[in-house]
C-alpha cells in the first residue's frame, strides 16, 4: 500500500528511558493524529524518529504509530536574521541532547539544543559553497563524534573534516582539498559519509567509482570495497560484524548488503510501481529490519528483508506535502535514543 491513512494509535515495542532528553521528547503530546499507509505495524520501529524534511526545511520527529511530536523550527525558535534552510541529513549527539543538521545546499552544519530549541553552533557560510577556512562544498552526514568533534563530509571539497564546535577553522582534515579521487586516506571520489563501527573504525563512501573503506580516523586504512551492483553509494553503515548496509541514490535506486569482499547478501530493488527513487540512507533497526529514505518518493519505509515486503510506511508516495502524514524529500533520520546511530554501535 502507498497512500498513507489514519492509522489506530498501538504501544511501540519498547520506549526511551524516563527523565533523559529522549524521554522528554517521547513524552510529548502529539502534535497531529496518526498517519501510516494502510498495513503498517507500529511494532517495527522501536521508538519516534527524527526526519530531515529537507523541501519543507524542517525536522519533525515522528512517532511509530505515525504523530508528530515535535518539529524545529517553530516560531521562536530562530535568532533575529537567522535561517534555517534545506536540512538533508539529521543525528543526534552520542549524549543524545543535541542534534546535528546537516544543510547540504545552504552549505552550513548546525547544531540545536534540544533543551532549548536554538542553534548553538555553525559551520560553514550559508549560501556560499567554498573551500577555504569558514566554507564548506555540499556538506553531507555531519556526526559529533564522541570526544567532541564534529566530523564533516564535505563532498565537493573531497575531504573530511574534523572541527571543534565552537571554533572558527577545522582543527584536521583528511584527504586533499579539491583532489577528488580514490586514494584514501590522503585522496576521496566525494565523500559522501563517514559512519562509525563497533571495532572504533569507521566506513567511508566515496561517490566516485563506488568505493566504501573501513579505516581509522587516525588514517590507518584496514580495507576497501565496492558495494555490488551499485551506481550511487550512500551512507554506508555496518548492520553487524561483516555485514554493511549501503544504498543506491538512483533512480531506480536499491538497498544493499554485502561484506568486505563486494559479495551481495541481500538486495532490496523492487520495480514498478513500488520502486525506489534516490534513497539516501538506509539503517538496521534492533528486530533486524531495514528502516530507510525513500527521498524523491517523499516517503520514509521500513523493509523486513525476510519476506520483501514494506511493513511501515510514513508519507504519500509520489506527493509532496506538508500536511499531516505528509514528507517533502526527507533524506535524512535518525532513530531517537537508545536506539540512535551511536547507543545501538557501542559494543
Amino acid at each position: 500500500a502507498t497512500t498513507p491513512a489514519t492509522t489506530p494509535a498501538t504501544t511501540p515495542a519498547t520506549t526511551p528511558a524516563t527523565g533523559t532528553i529522549a524521554g522528554a521528547l517521547a513524552r510529548l503530546p502529539p502534535i497531529t493524529g496518526a498517519f501510516l499507509a494502510p498495513g503498517s505495524d507500529p511494532h517495527v520501529l522501536p521508538g519516534p524518529v527524527l526526519v530531515a524534511d529537507e523541501d519543507n526545511n524542517r525536522l519533525v520527529l515522528i512517532d511509530p504509530q505515525g504523530r508528530m511530536l515535535w518539529e524545529f523550527p517553530r516560531p521562536g525558535d530562530l535568532a533575529p536574521g537567522q535561517t534555517f534552510v534545506r536540512p538533508d541529513d539529521v543525528f543526534f549527539t552520542p549524549d543524545g541532547t543535541q542534534i546535528v543538521a546537516t544543510q547540504e545546499e545552504d552549505q552550513v552544519v548546525s547544531i540545536i539544543d534540544i533543551a532549548t530549541r536554538h542553534i548553538v553552533y555553525r559551520y560553514g557560510t550559508s549560501g556560499r559553497p567554498g573551500s577555504s577556512v569558514g566554507h564548506l562544498s555540499n556538506p553531507d552526514d555531519a556526526m559529533l563524534l564522541p570526544d567532541g568533534r564534529l566530523l564533516i563530509s564535505d563532498i565537493r571539497n573531497c575531504r573530511l573534516l574534523f572541527v571543534r564546535p565552537g571554533a572558527s577553522r577545522p582543527s584536521a582534515q583528511l584527504g586533499t582539498t579539491g583532489s577528488c579521487r580514490h586514494q584514501p586516506p590522503t585522496h576521496f571520489g566525494s565523500p559522501n559519509g563517514v559512519f562509525p563501527m563497533r571495532d572504533g573504525r569507521y566506513l567511508v563512501t566515496e561517490i566516485n567509482g563506488d568505493w566504501v573503506n573501513a579505516m581509522s580516523l587516525n588514517a590507518s586504512v584496514a580495507w576497501s570495497t565496492h558495494p555490488p551492483g551499485v551506481a550511487y553509494p550512500s551512507d554506508t553503515n555496518e548492520i553487524s560484524a561483516g555485514r554493511y548496509l549501503t544504498v543506491d541514490y538512483s533512480s531506480p535506486g536499491q538497498i544493499v548488503v554485502f561484506d568486505r569482499t563486494g559479495k551481495a547478501l541481500w538486495r532490496y530493488r523492487p520495480t514498478g510501481a513500488s520502486q525506489l527513487n534516490k534513497p539516501s540512507l538506509a539503517l538496521p533497526v534492533p528486530n533486524g529490519d531495514v528502516f530507510a529514505t525513500d527521498d524523491a518518493n517523499n516517503r520514509l519505509i521500513v523493509v523486513d528483508p525476510r519476506t520483501n515486503r514494506v511493513v511501515w510506511q510514513y508519507g504519500h508516495q509520489g506527493t509532496p506535502g506538508k500536511a499531516p502524514g505528509y514528507l517533502a524529500n526527507p533524506d535524512g533520520m535518525d532513530l531517537l535514543p537508545p536506539n540512535a546511530l551511536w547507543p545501538i554501535l557501542q559494543p
